[in-house]
């Protein structure tokens, strides 16, 4: 299989293993979600070794070691991004395998178990032309109060939505318009869902404007932007 190929097919299977531990029935609240993440990590770390022996690897349920620095090829793994989403049971949760090259998310798969759908970069789809009134899709928990402000600006429409995979897809499948989000993030939070979207011809970036990193030995990442390239310019001057 291709990188893209094996992106995809694994953060299917990953999301499949999810649906099945929840459907067990033995698992509820921070139970469920531990058995989902530890579940989904052991099957995306062993596949990926297996598959990609000589890369990098970074999953948020795994030990980190300095060890990937060194490589060009680094996987970027989120087994269950969104975990109070997978818990309730409901459809804003995202499984995230992406590729980084010499820092760059270049490859990668978001797999929507919940509305059975995966997105890849290695097939793009178009994406439907933004209504008048544009939509920013915030946390359902703890808005931006950045992303309010650029909304109230721009008359945009707030759209409450759990994780950072299921946000940044909402874009790509043509949903909402802009992601913004301040709060902080890590790596594995957005690798998979930039390279999808950037994929799909969409603008990704830090609020400032600046690229997006990644491999790097502080995993943090203080913001992101994603939204269509013809509204990029104006989000960055209001920010």
């Amino acid at each position: 299989m291709t990188d893209a190929e094996l992106a995809a097919h694994l953060a299917e299977i990953a999301g499949r293993i999810l649906l099945s531990v929840r459907e067990a029935g033995v698992f509820e609240g921070k139970a469920l979600g531990k058995a989902g993440d530890e579940t989904a990590n052991q099957f995306l770390v062993h596949a990926l070794r297996a598959q990609r022996p000589d890369d990098g690897l970074l999953s948020e349920e795994s030990k980190d070691t300095h060890e990937r620095l060194a490589k060009s090829r680094v996987w970027i793994v989120d087994p269950v991004d969104g975990t109070r989403e997978f818990g309730e049971a409901r459809a804003d949760w995202a499984v995230h395998v992406g590729l980084a090259v010499d820092g760059v998310a270049r490859v990668g798969a978001v797999a929507l178990p919940g509305l059975g759908t995966v997105l890849r970069t290695d097939r793009p789809v178009a994406i439907p032309p933004a209504p008048e009134r544009l939509r920013m899709v915030v946390s359902r928990t703890r808005p931006a109060a950045e992303a309010v402000s650029v909304a109230e600006k721009l008359g945009a429409e707030l759209l409450p939505m759990g994780s950072a995979g299921a946000k940044a897809m909402a874009v790509v499948r043509g949903e909402a318009d802009i992601y913004l989000h301040s709060g902080g993030q890590y790596e594995w939070d957005s690798c998979a869902p930039v390279a999808v979207a950037l994929a799909h011809g969409l603008h990704c970036s830090q609020i400032d404007g600046s690229p997006l990193v990644y491999n790097q030995r502080d995993t943090f990442m203080p913001d992101l932007l994603i939204c269509r390239p013809e509204h990029a310019e104006k989000v960055l001057a209001l920010l």
